[in-house]
């Protein structure tokens, strides 16, 4: 049977993307502040749950605290070690009202936040939700996540998790080459390593739908003369990557293959590069 990927064109469903993206910064915000530090901040990031994201367990308050955004049920469910559960509905709602009632939620369970964390995001901006553009996005990420996971699996170097940064909302994943950036402080966690990113965005103000990237750091010379996969281009406006748009998916027969396709090839491409 041919696989289906859940339509996702961005003007279909901007508002809630941008909710989504909300709570994505509120939760990440939750986890970074009490998670052991990691390189690269992915001590920041959230993971794809099967119904959603969600921060796996971190340690607060003398307990482990896993905050998930289940956008099967349209909740932000928060389970502790302890045994508690409370839900938390995605619905229509002010960011203020929301974090009001987070706050509230985790202090009645002895878990006390900086004030000042979920400040910039607790504003009166309103959170429009629908559930089936929410379900969408959850059947796209799931679908995405697993096809970097093939990708993942191939890669004998350093490879970081497959994760979602709150700040872009994008799901992404790192290889490394093993070297360190000539000239860089070598303790410098986000630009010390020689490394490429790979990963899927909703669309942004650089691209305004969904897509697929490739970006090496620092870029070798030649990255942008490689001929893509059928589909794909190179994005050079203000930043430098190869672009598989999600769309260019949609009517494929086989388009875990044609991702694939587009990974390994942008892999092996900046790899062979950056060993000159």
């Amino acid at each position: 049977m041919k696989p289906s990927l859940a339509r996702l064109h961005l003007s279909d469903w901007l508002s809630t993307r941008d909710s989504l993206h909300r709570y994505a910064r509120m939760v990440g915000k939750l986890r970074a502040e009490h998670a052991p530090p990691a390189k690269h901040w992915w001590h920041s990031t959230l993971h794809v749950s099967a119904r959603g994201l969600t921060t796996t367990p971190f340690p607060a308050a003398d307990q482990a605290l896993e905050l998930a955004l289940d956008l099967a049920g349209h909740e932000l469910v928060i389970d502790s070690s302890d045994g508690w559960r409370a839900q938390l509905p995605l619905r229509e709602q002010t960011a203020s009202g929301f974090c009001g009632a987070l706050i509230q939620c985790l202090s009645e369970h002895d878990v006390e936040l900086d004030a000042g964390a979920l400040a910039p995001l607790a504003d009166e901006v309103p959170l429009p939700y629908d559930p089936d553009a929410a379900g969408r996005f959850r059947q796209s990420i799931n679908w995405s996540a697993g096809v970097f996971a093939a990708f993942k699996g191939r890669l004998r170097e350093e490879t970081s998790p497959i994760q979602v940064f709150p700040h872009h909302f994008d799901l992404a994943m790192n290889w490394f080459s093993g070297r360190l950036v000539p000239g860089v402080d070598p303790l410098d966690e986000e630009r010390a390593d020689e490394h490429m990113n790979f990963g899927f965005a909703t669309g942004d103000e650089s691209i305004d739908d969904a897509y697929f990237y490739a970006t090496a750091y620092p870029q070798p010379d030649g990255f942008t003369d490689l001929a893509l996969p059928g589909g794909a281009f190179w994005h050079t406006e203000g930043w430098a990557g190869a672009i598989l748009p999600y769309a260019a998916l949609l009517d494929s027969d086989w388009p875990a293959d044609r991702l694939l396709d587009f990974l390994r090839t942008l892999q092996a491409h900046g790899a062979e590069l950056m060993s000159r």
